[in-house]
């Protein structure tokens, strides 16, 4: 007999309580006995296994928001970048709950842009969550700029009731349509039990093949819906890392063949292989072949700057001069000039190493194309090249290219002895250069003159420390990219090297980064507009109407805004108070705090206009 049965099986003495009597009354005022003491300890164990049973039940009910949360944590997923509203509030607090990271901006278009540099970082997807209608029409701009760029991002966004479809709900939206044209793969998961599987299959596609954005729809119903959690739900494990595929071995043979034979070799770093972890291979086959290397600008840092087969201070001429180029993940594009002549000899040969089969002979075709993980190719390449192989340097087309970055490296340094005041572009870039470490510093950059100038000044030592507007020329990136590099990094320097106007597009994350604690250097290069700007003279003395597109107000103190948030700020005019700016940033007084230095220099009123990456597209202004 259970024990159970035997509780039941007992006589009641007189006065005990009759079935189907208000048995807690009847206990409490039954005579104090063993029977009252066994029966009181049978109904005790009745309540209290009705509430397990009502606990375990409550238990196993999740929510569409709870779903969500888990399905991130079991994919590894350690922080969120969004900004909250109706439906999504409840998935961001399912996200917190389950000790997940969640970064709330004041622009979607920032919180984008921070996910996709994120998975840039990381080498997996970075996670937007948004609200929908025009949240997801603002972190367009960061999915467009994920997919220009190749990067893995998921875009998670809540839409109105699946039952309102049509209807003109809240925020309504065809959001899956018009994500469609700009990712790799959007969905709306066909019932709530199915969101752990699609989210996998997301992030899964995000990071195979050529890395890019992907988006998912969050229906209200979804999210406040609730499920069993043993009625076919299923929480994928982690997604395993992508594929690497070697290449063809008739082609790397003929690649060699290509190497051994060409008289000025040329290896352009892209920053797909900052992004596949190629910088162990490549700095090896570097420095066993002897081959000068030319980084792009997120290149930089694969293989260190003060690497003496550098040759980015000789870039026009590296180009010019080349009889072969080996393209490390790098495309042939508008930064690299597409690979045609006039910056490039007609007769160039070209070896490109990319993972996506639609990019090889883009622009320009390619003498051989080799297919696959890049880091896996370049170890391929070195195998079979002749272990007696080492381009000489002593060769005609290494030494102009010593003679000429030596020369280029005097003239740059006249320009940072200028001492004319307001300051020049180099004056300011060599106080600040000077000041900061030679290693764990992340570099991030945008702006037209501040952008370009800065990526020949600051030398960068360590793979993906440098991001700027890349391939879609993005302004308005810059603190987003630099608040995720910080959460990325939080034991390097993240220094952001931002023009005046293109930190007017976000200018008030400077609050979200304060929020979060992230101990910034934000170094403002004011010069009073886009490309160049007036004087406070020059612009009281011009009718409103008449105000160049190019001005902005002058001397606006962007440094207030982080002084308005407990941050800290700098005001500063002169070389010294740069210098004093910069020290005090760096030094222990302030660490941990998120600084902005607003530099007034030259508005560059009379300058021209110079673009060294466009040869057809020059403003005349």
């Amino acid at each position: 007999m259970s024990r159970r049965e035997d509780f039941e099986a007992q006589p009641f003495n007189s006065g005990s309580v009759e079935h189907g009597s208000n048995n807690n009354n009847a206990i409490m005022n039954m005579p104090f006995n063993d029977d009252a003491l066994r029966i009181c300890h049978y109904w005790m164990m009745e309540f209290h296994l009705a509430d397990m049973a009502q606990d375990t039940k409550a238990s196993t009910l999740l929510t569409g928001a709870q779903i969500i949360a888990k399905t991130l944590k079991r994919q590894n997923v350690t922080v969120v970048f969004g900004i909250v509203g109706i439906p999504v509030i409840e998935v961001a607090e399912a996200i917190i709950a389950e000790d997940i990271k969640f970064i709330g901006f004041r622009n979607e278009q920032s919180a984008s842009y921070a996910a996709s540099a994120y998975g840039y970082l990381t080498g997996r997807a970075g996670v937007c969550l948004v609200v929908g209608g025009p949240g997801v029409v603002h972190a367009l701009a960061g999915v467009v700029n994920a997919q220009v760029n190749c990067w893995p991002l998921l875009l998670l966004a809540g839409s109105s009731d699946t039952y309102q479809v049509g209807m003109g709900a809240f925020q309504e939206l065809d959001q899956v349509s018009l994500c469609q044209l700009s990712t790799k793969y959007s969905v709306r998961p066909p019932s709530i039990s199915r969101i752990p599987s699609i989210i996998e299959k997301a992030l899964r596609t995000s990071a195979y093949g050529r890395p890019g954005p992907v988006y998912v729809d969050l229906p209200a119903d979804y999210i406040q819906g609730k499920i069993e959690s043993d009625n076919g739900l299923n929480f994928p494990g982690p997604i395993p890392e992508p594929p690497k595929s070697l290449s063809d071995p008739a082609s790397v043979q003929a690649a060699v063949a290509l190497i051994t034979n060409a008289k000025a070799p040329l290896i352009i770093i892209g920053k797909g292989a900052s992004f596949s972890r190629g910088e162990k291979e490549i700095l090896e086959f570097i420095n066993k072949m002897g081959i000068p290397f030319l980084p792009t600008p997120m290149g930089k840092g694969v293989v260190p700057d003060s690497h003496i087969l550098g040759v980015a201070a000789a870039r026009s001429q590296a180009l010019a001069g080349t009889d072969l180029i080996l393209l490390f993940g790098a495309r042939l594009n508008w930064i690299l000039h597409f690979g045609l002549p006039p910056k490039y000899n007609k007769n160039v040969k070209v070896i490109q190493v990319d993972i996506y089969p639609e990019e090889h002979h883009n622009n320009r075709r390619a003498d051989v194309s080799l297919l696959g993980h890049l880091p896996l190719i370049v170890s391929q390449l070195q195998s079979a090249l002749p272990p007696s192989y080492k381009y000489p340097s002593s060769s005609p087309y290494l030494v102009e290219l010593r003679q000429k970055i030596e020369a280029n490296i005097i003239a740059t340094e006249k320009k940072f002895k200028d001492d004319e005041l307001p300051m020049s572009y180099h004056r300011a870039f060599w106080e600040i250069k000077k000041r900061l470490p030679a290693k764990d510093v992340v570099f991030v950059s945008e702006g037209a003159n501040t952008m370009d100038i800065a990526r020949s000044i600051f030398d960068v030592q360590e793979p993906r420390c440098r991001i700027d507007a890349g391939t879609f020329a993005t302004m308005g990136v810059g603190m987003g990219f630099a608040i995720a590099a910080q959460v990325h990094y939080p034991n390097k320097r993240v220094v952001a090297i931002e023009g005046d106007s293109a930190f007017g597009f976000s200018a008030m994350e400077i609050e979200t980064a304060i929020r979060a604690k992230l101990p910034l250097l934000i170094i403002i290069i004011n010069n009073n507009g886009i490309y160049k700007g007036l004087d406070t003279t020059d612009y009281t003395a011009i009718p409103e109407n008449r105000l160049p597109s190019t001005a902005l107000l002058p001397d606006v103190r962007y440094e207030l805004i982080a002084e308005s948030c407990g941050g800290v700020g700098f005001l500063v005019k002169t070389p010294e108070e740069l210098g004093y700016a910069i020290d005090a940033a760096l030094a222990k007084d302030l660490a941990g705090k998120c600084v902005v230095v607003n530099v007034l220099i030259k508005p560059g009123g009379n300058k021209k206009l110079e673009f060294g990456w466009l040869q057809t597209l020059k403003p005349k202004i």
